[in-house]
């Protein structure tokens, strides 16, 4: 792979989101990618609604964006008029259908690639925790068992503690009894 196209690769992987749980990209993010207006990209998907279902495509809340722009510093002023979509895995490999251009159909691969390549990376690290998980249960059942044994030896090295004997007088108190007379 040639050094501009991991760079692509990067720019890429750094503009996809989680949203709502899912992995997504932006429409003004796919939009600089095909080299197209937002406007343009969402009007095409509009000709085409029927194609983007709300699994492959929604359109972010007034707090989901409140929340980008606060996260990114993005100032307030000017800029997004609409709430952005976001584009899932699916919703955007079903723009490459709907854009045309040569262009689209290579962002698309590449961004198919990233996908994969994040599935990879976030399958590797369950797998890495489940392990790790797995090692903990067992140091931790280990480290019962060297306690109890350590308990053991240090009971058998202790001295056996015999009763002492006391020294000295031992008064034993006697009870009285009163009987109360008749008279």
């Amino acid at each position: 792979m040639s050094k501009s196209n991991s760079l692509s690769l990067e720019l890429i992987e750094n503009r996809i989101l989680i949203i709502r749980g899912q992995k997504v990209m932006l429409d003004k993010d796919l939009s600089k990618l095909y080299n197209i207006a937002t406007r343009e990209l969402n009007k095409a998907v509009s000709r085409n609604r029927t194609r983007f279902p709300s699994d492959f495509m929604f359109q972010l809340s007034k707090d989901e964006f409140a929340n980008l722009k606060f996260q990114f510093g993005t100032s307030s002023w000017g800029g997004t008029r609409k709430l952005p979509y976001a584009f899932t895995e699916q919703g955007v490999a079903m723009l490459s259908s709907v854009l045309r251009s040569e262009r689209a159909v290579q962002v698309n691969i590449q961004i198919m690639r990233v996908f994969v390549k994040l599935r990879e990376i976030i399958s590797t690290h369950k797998e890495l925790a489940q392990k790790l998980k797995e090692l903990e249960l067992k140091i931790e059942s280990h480290d019962e068992n060297i306690t109890a044994i350590f308990e053991a030896i240090n009971q058998l090295l202790a001295p056996e503690e015999k009763p002492k004997r006391k020294i000295g007088f031992e008064v034993k108190e006697k009870t009285y009894s009163y009987k109360t007379r008749r008279r």
